[in-house]
């Protein structure tokens, strides 16, 4: 999808002015900056966290997956998975970024899969 197709789509669609101005490598780029916030310790909640999976299945609806194919390997990386999913905002059954949370999840976010039953 080209930047002017993806940034017709945002708009179409109501995303927020910041994503549409960003476009596709805007997207990217915020993925990327979610991966590195996961890496070095999610600093928000998991209804932040959960939004950041959104921008992820935003992606993958986009068919941008091979832009973001190397932040996904170190995303991956970070993850416990299991069998619950964090998050239903995808129906997409490869959507892997549903089925885990940060393994080094701390504070807010920690507190959150706590008291949502993810992590006892």
């Amino acid at each position: 999808m080209t930047d002017a197709e993806v940034k017709a789509f945002l708009k179409e669609n109501e995303y927020p002015k910041h994503l549409i101005e960003g476009g596709r490598k805007g997207l990217i780029a915020k993925w990327e900056q979610v991966v590195s916030q996961v890496e070095q310790g999610y600093p928000l909640g998991l209804e932040d966290y959960r939004n950041d999976l959104d921008l992820r299945a935003l992606i993958s609806r986009l068919g941008l997956q091979a832009d973001v194919e190397e932040a996904d390997i170190r995303f991956r990386g970070m993850l416990v998975f299991s069998g619950q999913s964090v998050w239903d905002c995808d129906d997409n059954p490869d959507a892997f970024w549903l089925f885990g949370y940060p393994r080094n999840a701390a504070g807010d976010l920690l507190a959150d899969l706590r008291g949502e039953g993810f992590i006892e």
